[in-house]
């Protein structure tokens, strides 16, 4: 792959490194369904510049997810744990923001954190490549 990054792609990762920076200061406070919602969103803002890598837009986050699955997961460019992981923080995102008498708790969002930040580091590099 020989393509600069663009505009939109550096902005979408923009917008997930601040997410996750803003994620690990809040865990610290023990707003673990604020990490969780914010954990998805890096993981999703980074799917989103992979897809405009190969000219995909979607409007809705299951359109985005499956997408990612099917070009980049399912081919095998990225390891298909990435996509596992953003499946698995939106869950824990929706169990944060809509979960009725329900927690995510510390080890949730930890491991979640870790996730965001070993895709974002994939993401960089494989859409760096060629600069």
């Amino acid at each position: 792959m020989s393509n600069p990054m663009s505009k939109e792609e550096n902005f979408l990762l923009e917008k997930a490194r601040e997410n996750l920076k803003v994620a690990q200061l809040l865990v610290r406070e023990g707003y673990f369904d604020v990490v969780a919602s914010r954990t998805y969103y890096v993981m999703f803002y980074i799917a989103q510049a992979l897809l405009l890598r190969l000219g995909l837009t979607y409007s809705s986050h299951s359109a985005v997810i499956s997408a990612y699955g099917k070009e980049y997961a399912k081919t095998g460019i990225l390891d298909p744990k990435f996509h596992q992981w953003l499946i698995k923080s939106k869950n824990l995102r929706q169990t944060g923001d809509y979960g009725m008498m329900i927690d995510v708790f510390m080890p949730d969002v930890n491991e979640a954190l870790e996730w965001a930040a070993e895709f974002l580091k994939a993401a960089e590099a494989y859409l760096s490549q060629g600069e």
